[in-house]
């Protein structure tokens, strides 16, 4: 983004790229969300442990069964509040059906979390919960696109 603003003949220090990305990114996600194409009704979930600014984060993800990115999420911890309010964002997003299978690793804060939201109606109290671990593999091969993202912040 520096190199493109040279270009034009503007010289803009990166960290004011960095607070026009904190400002906008949310503006601009509002406007696309609903654009978005729809998912199906299996979903995997994952999180992966990397470095954002220097802080180790959980960047916790959700992919479909056909590898369509439904949602994601940087968290510092990695508990059932944090897995909670993940599938809460994911749930909201307009491009999302109602889950009928969802597939997680064995992280232990996934049941309490997909329990609770069974019990608040946010989850369909049918939604079969699997945890397998190798079977979020699409996950982890489709996330290293987000994690240079994240980097490169």
């Amino acid at each position: 983004m520096k190199e493109m603003m040279q270009e034009r003949g503007l010289h803009i220090n990166h960290t004011t790229i960095m607070r026009w990305v904190h400002q906008y990114i949310p503006e601009i996600e509002k406007k696309i969300r609903k654009h978005l194409k729809q998912t199906n009704d299996s979903w995997r979930i994952n999180e992966a442990y990397i470095k954002v600014k220097g802080k180790c984060m959980y960047l916790y993800r959700a992919v479909d069964s056909s590898g369509n990115t439904i949602d994601f999420m940087l968290s510092a911890k990695r508990n059932t509040r944090a897995a909670k309010r993940f599938f809460i964002k994911a749930l909201r997003s307009p491009h999302n059906k109602g889950i009928s299978v969802l597939t997680t690793d064995k992280n232990r804060a996934y049941p309490n979390a997909i329990n609770q939201l069974k019990n608040n109606v946010y989850l369909n109290s049918n939604t079969k919960f699997r945890k397998i671990k190798y079977f979020n593999n699409i996950v982890e091969q489709n996330r290293n696109h987000l994690i240079f993202f994240y980097h490169s912040i």
